[in-house]
């Protein structure tokens, strides 16, 4: 029987740790490389944003598939927006962060759901190249792959 296993880590200051623990699961799911180095710095940027702007508060799940790693960052305070994606830029003068525009950049496709409770970014990075990737069910619409 084949089991697989979903981490789920609540979002700490602790950078060092939860960027251990998506590296470890992500490899483990079979993404290697550079494509596994860009998640993790993805999801880094992620959970800084929820930190630094969102509510502080929220959860890191990582699940693997036959062909990605999805990584959802979830902020309690649901303060991300699709604005905010869209407006995502790098800033000449480097006085403001760019994470949004590094996130989007890195990862093969980038989602993201709001509520009235919460927003859920989704990462993807597929193992091999985003042409190869079957697409991943969107937020809420879950199929047995997870």
């Amino acid at each position: 029987m084949n089991m697989e296993f979903e981490l789920r880590c609540p979002i700490s200051a602790d950078l060092e740790l939860i960027r251990a623990l998506v590296h470890a699961h992500a490899r483990r799911g079979g993404l290697r490389g550079a494509r596994l180095e860009d998640l993790v710095i993805a999801v880094n940027e992620a959970v800084t944003n929820v930190l630094d702007h969102g509510g502080a508060a929220g959860m890191v799940i990582v699940r693997n598939s036959a062909e990605a790693v999805v990584v959802d960052i979830v902020d309690f305070a649901g303060r991300l927006s699709h604005e905010h994606l869209a407006a995502a830029k790098i800033d000449p003068t480097g006085s403001r962060g760019f994470g949004l525009w590094v996130i989007q950049h890195l990862c093969d496709r980038v989602d993201l759901e709001q509520s009235d409770q919460s927003s859920r970014l989704r990462l993807h990075m597929c193992h091999r190249s985003p042409g190869d990737c079957l697409p991943c069910p969107r937020p809420g619409q879950e199929d047995s792959r997870w």
